[in-house]
């Protein structure tokens, strides 16, 4: 079997329906639509969630509670195990992060997490560091500094 050769399973496909194309082919005039009405007219129809004039279902329901969604902090996160690839005594910041392509977007800022071993002394500065990350840091020989 050639890609010129392929085929849709027999019975899978149908024709389409040619509407408003005469009486005879039975979908002619109103094609479709029925007799009158706002359904029937061109850009006729009702808008989403619109009932008819009765109270929508989404403003019969009450709205209770608080979303803190609006106030969350997205943090852009760095293993201790990624900081690796720097040499012996260099400063750490977010934007070093973001030129070494370890962070993409800075966000709210970069939290620094412990997962992984660190082999070299570094002068860590983020937004936030994990008690874990903390420890690894110092016990490396590094510092951590709290931006």
């Amino acid at each position: 079997m050639r890609l010129h050769e392929l085929r849709p399973a027999e019975g899978s496909t149908r024709k389409e329906k040619r509407k408003g194309r005469g009486t005879a082919s039975g979908q002619g005039k109103t094609a479709g639509r029925g007799q009158d009405g706002q359904k029937s007219r061109s850009g006729g129809g009702v808008r989403i969630g619109f009932e008819g004039g009765q109270m929508p279902l989404a403003r019969r329901l009450p709205k209770r509670g608080f979303s803190n969604a609006r106030f969350k902090k997205d943090y852009a996160i760095v293993n201790v195990e990624d900081l690796n690839i720097f040499e012996n005594n260099t400063e750490v910041t977010p934007e070093l992060l973001m030129e070494c392509g370890l962070v993409r977007k800075l966000l709210s800022g970069v939290k620094i997490l412990g997962d992984g071993e660190l082999s070299v002394s570094l002068t860590v500065k983020a937004s936030k560091i994990s008690k874990s990350a903390e420890e690894k840091i110092v016990s490396a020989g590094g510092k951590v500094e709290v931006i």
